[in-house]
């Protein structure tokens, strides 16, 4: 297993880190872990709902140049 060090965390975040980690029982080490692979796993997350977005916008419908517009028809329906 990998080790990762980290410096410079600020006292106010590692306090909060070390609350988090004992109302958890957990390890202050675990306690990251734990939050670590659940920042990964919504940024993952967030791609992939991007790229779905994405899909769905590039096959929606989209009238012809052209066409007339809707509010034209019903004007047009309704003097006949």
């Amino acid at each position: 297993m990998n080790t990762l060090h980290v410096r410079s965390v600020p006292d106010d975040l590692y306090n909060r880190l070390q609350k988090l980690a004992n109302t958890r029982n957990r390890s202050l080490s675990a306690q990251v872990i734990t939050m670590l692979a659940q920042a990964i796993e919504d940024e993952e997350r967030r791609k992939s709902q991007s790229k779905t977005l994405s899909s769905i916008q590039r096959r929606r419908f989209k009238a012809p140049q052209n066409a007339l517009s809707t509010l034209a028809l019903l004007k047009e329906d309704r003097t006949r």
